[in-house]
Order: C-alpha cells, then structure tokens, then sequence
C-alpha cells in the first residue's frame, strides 16, 4: 500500500513544468533527452525517449526540424504531449493531437495541456484509495475506461481526419520550422 500512496503523491503533485519555466536556452540532443524525464511521470520499466525517436518525429513531421542541432522550448513542449499522448495512442494520432489549431500558439497549446492533464491526473489521483479488496476492482475499471475512452479518441480523431482535405493533412504533418 506505500507504493500505492507514492504513486497518488505522484499523481497529485508532479507535472510537467510551465511554458515560462521550460528551459530559455536552445538544448543539444543529448541534454534534450536528459531532460524530458522531468516532464512526465514514469511508471517501472517506462521507455526512455532516445535520439533516434526524436529524429523519426522530426521525419514524420510530427516536431519541427531543430534550430541547428539545438531545440527550443517549442520542441520540448510538443515532445512532453508526444510522449504522454503516446502511451495510450499510436506516435502519429499522438502527433495530430500535439498540433496546435488553427491561430493557436505553442505556448497555448502546451498550457491548455498541462491544465487538461493536471484535471486528469487530480482525478486518477483522487480514486487511489481504499482497501487492498477494493482495488482490484479499481483496477479493472481504470482499465475498462482506458479502454472505452481510447476507442472514443481513436474513432473523433478518425472523423476529424476524414473532415480535411489533403491540403489540410499536410500541413498538419508538415509543421512550420521556426
């Protein structure tokens, strides 16, 4: 059960930092990876985020083409939705729900994240508690609504997909280099 309760202290208090209070400087890719550990919360035997994923975002068009070899705050936010998105949807509908709307800044973008993350993990957070009977079946039901709410994502992202056009889908996939 200590485990239990560091995990809710987990989900009640760690989240990725603020627009302003990500690093202002440009990173290389070696200090990009070391940092983004800090952005999320892991669970035992979570994968790292490596060079070669980085390189294949910025391939598929999912993150802009760093600055250089350097990488700004606007590769670090959409590499903290990325990798969250990711590990409950494939990379590219983690990637379409990473792009900022229409007249919608990074930094928007990236806040209106953290607040909707901050409800999610509050609320997980909320429900960790109760006896050792009992959390089996929290167990299940935290699982059966992964499951139900990532079949919802999956099918309003599919809809939304089917709404553009192809002038639309590659621009979403073609993000502007800043």
């Amino acid at each position: 059960m200590e485990e239990l309760q560091a995990l809710r202290r987990h989900l009640e208090e760690d989240r990725p930092v603020s627009w302003e209070a990500l690093p202002d400087i440009s990173l290389y890719m070696d200090q990009l990876i070391g940092y983004m550990p800090r952005q999320l919360i892991h669970a035992g035997g979570a994968e790292g985020l490596t060079s070669a994923m980085v390189n294949n975002y910025i391939k598929d068009g999912l993150l802009p083409r760093a600055e250089g070899k350097r990488y700004s705050r606007e590769h670090l936010a959409y590499l903290t939705e990325i990798c969250a998105l990711k590990q409950v949807l494939p990379v590219r509908e983690a990637g379409a729900l990473a792009a900022c709307g229409e007249g919608e800044s990074v930094q928007e973008h990236y806040e209106h994240f953290r607040t909707r993350l901050d409800a999610a993990l509050s609320e997980t957070a909320r429900r960790l508690q109760g006896e050792r009977e009992e959390l089996e079946e929290l167990a299940l039901e935290l699982a059966l609504c992964s499951y139900a709410d990532k079949l919802a994502c999956r099918r309003i992202l599919a809809l939304l997909n089917e709404g553009e056009g192809p002038a639309e889908k590659k621009t979403k996939k073609n993000r502007k280099e800043k």
